[in-house]
């Protein structure tokens, strides 16, 4: 491949992915005002409102064709119910670590991911890092390292989380499946546990909280379309890019989090957090710093 292929190859899907990891790094506003909302009767309604949203986008894109054809081939079939499960358990593992306060630990695994893609790029990808990547990589890893000290006990919460996004994000970049018909198999398999959670809710003791207050119907509702958007458009980023610079890109979302939690929910931070975002800047500017290099050497 020509260095000018690869350059585009790099960068083809980034404003896709800058898109994605924008609107993640907003998700604490909007679950901030469900409040009242349980977490897990939360995960299930975002389950249950995403199938009709991808309905309405298959149907629009006339793509129905292209659902049932993945439907009826076993291979796509069984890669996408993996990611399916993959996605599905890294919002449950989320969910129940805020629940039982081990926040740090769950933003710890969103930092740890893109360091996973990376490595997944390499080793399952067939993608090579130059010296400057790899001295990026150094950097982040020695960023997350730092943060990591705060949280050893429940590490594996922070390891389980990026693993789990880094296998969706590498079963969707592997499947031959677009982005839109691959989401809407994704959320059909996904439907099931989805209303059996919401079921298990309403039959409780304290009911549903969908149906309580209007505006707490209309962001629930809404969840439908801010979960299937950006998985969407993270899944033609995946398809478009490579899989380690899409990593990179990916510590926009922490960063943000971190940021509206600092400025907007005025959390204290620690000194720790400082000496991790300054290895971790640094990673990704050297990484940026590469990627503008490549692209200026392929142009000339």
């Amino acid at each position: 491949m020509a260095q000018g292929a690869q350059s585009r190859q790099a960068t083809g899907g980034l404003p896709y992915a800058l898109v994605t990891y924008f609107g993640w790094g907003l998700f604490p506003l909007y679950f901030a005002a469900l409040r009242q909302v349980p977490a897990f009767e939360m995960v299930g309604w975002r389950i249950v409102f995403t199938l009709p949203f991808c309905a309405v986008m298959v149907v629009w894109k006339r793509q129905v064709g292209a659902v049932v054809q993945a439907l009826r081939d076993p291979r796509t079939l069984g890669i996408l119910c993996a990611s399916a499960l993959a996605i599905g358990a890294n919002w449950t593992i989320y969910v129940w670590s805020v629940q039982q306060g081990h926040v740090l630990a769950a933003s710890l695994g969103y930092y740890i991911n893109p360091l996973l893609n990376v490595l997944a790029g390499t080793l399952f990808l067939g993608e090579r890092l130059n010296r400057l990547q790899w001295c990026a990589v150094a950097l982040a890893a020695t960023g997350v390292a730092v943060l990591a000290i705060d949280a050893l006990a429940m590490l594996w919460i922070s390891l389980a989380l990026g693993a789990c996004f880094c296998v969706y994000g590498l079963l969707r970049k592997r499947v031959a499946v677009e982005s839109l018909p691959g989401l809407a198999v994704e959320s059909l398999i996904l439907t099931v546990p989805g209303v059996l959670v919401v079921s298990a809710y309403a039959l409780g003791p304290s009911g549903s909280s969908f149906g309580q207050a209007p505006a707490t119907d209309a962001l629930i509702a809404l969840s439908g379309v801010l979960t299937g958007l950006p998985l969407l458009l993270f899944a033609v980023a995946a398809r478009r890019m490579d899989y380690s610079t899409l990593g990179f890109v990916q510590f926009l979302t922490p960063t943000m989090v971190f940021a509206l939690g600092v400025f907007v929910f005025h959390e204290p931070v620690r000194t720790t957090q400082l000496v991790c975002f300054a290895f971790l800047w640094s990673a990704v500017a050297l990484f940026s710093f590469d990627l503008l290099r490549r692209k200026a050497a392929s142009r000339g």
